[in-house]
């Protein structure tokens, strides 16, 4: 069970996490989960460059020591790089202090200042502590989630919830996983379609 727009109430509840940019402008957030992988990430890159867009990837660690030149690419390209843990942690069934060390050796990789939790589930003690030590620390959540991990979805439907909830300044996550390429393949590339023609265009956060 997941909720392709994110609630006001969670927004309420953690008001210092960042979930959308500003309404103001037709600016879309493009963010990418779970990777560097081999081939899935490539393949987002290319169908970002064929449409001159930018986005933010959200990496694991663990991937990003298997595979150090798919994340050179990423940084390359021009696209912004976030820290989702060293080995996708969820933070709801782990300690704070596990969370913490898991994401300071995450860090060390990223050096970056964006982060987010992976299955957007954190405790306010972790934030808290990672704030403690890194206190310039943005924590990105989302306010459109594409279900494309969802290996039940079928991919048209993935397509429609993104056009369905997006607005300006949504931060929409996908996810360069072998588990979501069947619905990332046939979604992204329409998805910026869609809005590319529509005069939008896509930023990194």
């Amino acid at each position: 069970m997941y909720l392709v727009k994110s609630p006001l109430l969670l927004k309420w509840y953690y008001p210092s996490l960042v979930w959308n940019k500003s309404r103001s402008d037709k600016v879309i957030y493009l963010t990418f989960d779970d990777g560097p992988i081999p081939d899935v990430t490539d393949f987002v890159l290319k169908t970002l460059k064929s449409f001159q867009a930018k986005a933010t990837f959200f990496c694991i660690g663990d991937n990003i020591t298997k595979y150090p030149e798919i994340f050179e690419r990423v940084i390359g390209d021009g696209h912004r790089i976030g820290n989702h843990t060293y080995n996708h942690l969820k933070g709801w069934k782990t300690t704070d202090e596990l969370y913490l060390r898991n994401f300071s050796k995450c860090q060390e990789l990223t050096a970056t200042n964006l982060f987010r939790p992976p299955y957007g589930r954190i405790k306010k003690s972790q934030i808290k502590e990672i704030r403690k030590y890194y206190p310039n620390m943005k924590i990105i959540m989302w306010d459109v989630l594409s279900g494309d991990f969802d290996i039940n979805l079928a991919p048209h439907k993935c397509f429609k919830n993104v056009i369905k909830h997006t607005v300006n300044g949504s931060v929409i996550v996908f996810h360069d996983s072998l588990k979501a390429f069947d619905r990332l393949e046939y979604a992204l590339p329409r998805t910026l379609q869609y809005f590319h023609e529509r005069g939008y265009t896509f930023e990194t956060l």
